[in-house]
């Protein structure tokens, strides 16, 4: 057998999608990705979305917007994929590395030791799809003794008066928190639609916005598209309609819209997302906790909690009291029995880069620990239930075989 990690869903409305735009002749930015962005505010309930190239460029786009660089700080956990920490760097901001809790989301006691006169913006990590500890982030950025030490550099500082919280939702698109969108809880929210992700664009990204009065969403949003066009006033679009040649460069911006042909394949798949591949995601993380369950080595990951439920994004499965090496060679033994695996995340500090920066792990020993010990199962919509019985046999097997145990406590509940 074998059994690929995390393959796109391609079906056939998919490609009819994309096929009905190769057919209009229009592929870049267009009425594909306005009708995404429309979908997107549908299924956040966010007043405004824009569409970019990918969660990176949502991410610097926000921090540039936000007046975010040199000599400020940004509070990101080491717990992450690069990028996160990358898009702080682009700005020329300092990434201020906090450790994780338990349950893989940034530890707010931790944010609130790194908080100082330069801190702009926190950036939280929905890993797996759980969405972070909001209430109590937002609580902590709102305290008065927290609040009076926020320097303001720029209008739009000035207008927020506080740190700006950012969701890093690669991972989390159609999370819940207290019953609602998880997307309304920060400030800004910013998806990945890259390939492996649950809804998928190939290369994209998209920026939620949720910011407090004095900002107008609506208005921020017209600004960002043409942040994300160069600073160009007339898009490409605009401009193929009659005689509409005349443009005008506002400011400077970027290039990082998203086009129409990547659009469409996410179009088609976040029509279905609520009520078929998100559902389908879900079963297939209650079958492996229920395979797992009663084990005395599975550390049953949180998917859902009093107030928070995860998009089932990844199942990050860890084994308790195994070291990395005996992590590393269960993967092994899965790949060779033709299952693929990964593992998320390698601790930015264990980087070459980030170590060349000056961070280390042992300033994040809970970061390591998770690390060490987890292992990001398959979990897709096209799984079938033979695979899925495949997979858990096997783990099970593979963690018998590298831990040495003859045979595995099963603790009846």
């Amino acid at each position: 057998m074998n059994i690929p990690f995390s393959p796109p869903f391609i079906d056939q409305a998919v490609i009819d999608e994309v096929l009905e735009t190769l057919q209009t002749n229009w592929i870049t930015s267009g009425p594909k990705v306005k009708a995404l962005e429309s979908e997107l505010i549908t299924l956040t309930g966010t007043p405004a979305a824009v569409c970019v190239n990918s969660w990176t460029s949502g991410a610097i786009m926000m921090l540039n917007w936000f007046g975010v660089g040199a000599g400020d700080e940004v509070i990101v956990p080491a717990y992450t994929y690069c990028a996160t920490a990358l898009s702080v760097l682009h700005c020329g901001a300092t990434p201020v590395m906090v450790d994780i809790l338990d349950d893989f989301t940034i530890d707010p006691e931790m944010i609130r030791k790194k908080i100082n006169i330069r801190t702009k913006a926190i950036i939280a990590v929905d890993i797996a799809g759980l969405p972070c500890h909001y209430e109590e982030l937002k609580a902590l950025i709102r305290e008065p003794e927290i609040k009076v030490q926020f320097v303001s550099k720029t209008a739009r500082q000035a207008g927020l008066g506080r740190i700006l919280l950012i969701a890093d939702a690669a991972h989390s698109i159609g999370a819940m928190y207290n019953e609602k969108p998880a997307a309304q809880q920060c400030d800004v929210t910013i998806f990945s639609f890259h390939a492996v992700k649950n809804i998928t664009t190939a290369e994209g990204g998209c920026i939620c916005l949720n910011l407090p009065e004095p900002f107008d969403n609506q208005e921020e949003y017209a600004f960002l598209k043409l942040f994300s066009m160069n600073g160009q006033n007339r898009d490409a679009f605009a401009k193929s309609k009659g005689a509409n040649w005349r443009y005008d460069i506002l400011f400077k911006g970027f290039k990082m819209n998203m086009p129409d042909i990547c659009a469409a394949i996410g179009l088609a798949q976040i029509r279905q997302y609520v009520k078929t591949l998100l559902p389908l995601r879900k079963i297939i993380s209650l079958k492996y906790g229920d395979a797992f369950r009663g084990y005395d080595w599975f550390i049953e990951p949180v998917m859902k909690s009093e107030n928070r439920e995860a998009s089932y994004h990844l199942f990050p499965l860890r084994i308790k009291g195994i070291t990395e090496a005996q992590r590393d060679r269960v993967i092994d033994e899965l790949v060779l029995r033709g299952i693929n695996v990964n593992v998320h995340f390698i601790p930015m500090p264990m980087l070459t880069y980030f170590k060349s920066l000056g961070y280390a792990i042992a300033d994040f020993p809970n970061s390591y620990k998770q690390y060490s010990t987890e292992i990001s199962l398959p979990i897709y919509p096209q799984l079938t239930d033979g695979e899925i019985v495949y997979i858990t046999n096997a783990v099970i097997e593979c963690v018998r075989l590298v831990t040495g145990v003859k045979k595995l406590v099963k603790v009846l509940s």
